[in-house]
């Protein structure tokens, strides 16, 4: 089993500002090194068949200027597209709409470094309530899940058993740990430290189901 606590010290966050033509905008980043050369990664990442194997069932059409859909959670079209290195895409969901940047780069022959860059307007309702740990949480699940089916040896948790494995104890830490480092990162991008805090405990609330301190 990948232990969560392992996979929660292997990903790299880090909250930044970018300016967009509609006004300011916070992007939250994660990182990861994969045993994976970057073909293999990439094909991970962009295969419809693949998708759902570590992450969500997708339809539509998988190509530049193509639109998706995730079952049951964003869809969006993918704005750019350069094979195996990078990829961008709206994400658009519940009404707003935010920007996914992916980025592969090969550390050695096998192992490849996945970065995503997740993009909001900072006026998003999301974004106001929730802080980096809004969209942050749920990529750090979706890397758990990478990471569970690159292991190859069934060890890990897949997109059948995730539901079940976020209620039990291993899984509400892994959440309550993802939620406090997107607090850290937040803070260390200069937001306020209680605001940051309170942030993040809404985030753990709100995946958890526990009331906020």
């Amino acid at each position: 089993m990948i232990d969560a606590i392992e996979q929660i010290n292997a990903v790299q966050r880090h909250v930044g500002s970018r300016t967009l033509e509609a006004g300011e905008a916070r992007v939250s980043t994660l990182s990861q090194t994969y045993h994976a050369t970057v073909e293999d990664l990439w094909d991970a990442c962009t295969n419809a068949e693949r998708i759902p194997r570590w992450f969500l069932p997708v339809s539509g059409d998988l190509r530049l200027h193509g639109r998706y859909q995730l079952e049951g959670n964003a869809s969006g079209t993918i704005e750019s597209c350069d094979p195996p290195h990078r990829f961008t895409a709206t994400w658009e969901f519940g009404g707003e709409v935010s920007w996914i940047e992916v980025r592969l780069t090969p550390v050695d022959d096998e192992r490849t470094r996945f970065e995503l860059d997740h993009i909001a307007h900072v006026d998003q309702d999301r974004w106001t309530q929730f802080g980096p740990g809004a969209v942050g949480v749920g990529w750090d699940l979706g890397l758990l899940g990478l990471a569970s089916y690159l292991a190859g040896d069934g060890s890990g948790v897949s997109p059948e058993q995730s539901v079940e494995w976020s209620a039990s104890e291993e899984g509400r830490r892994f959440t309550e740990l993802s939620s406090e480092l997107w607090g850290q990162a937040s803070i260390a991008a200069g937001t306020d430290a209680d605001e940051a805090k309170a942030a993040a405990d809404r985030t753990t609330a709100f995946y958890t189901g526990t009331p906020a301190t």
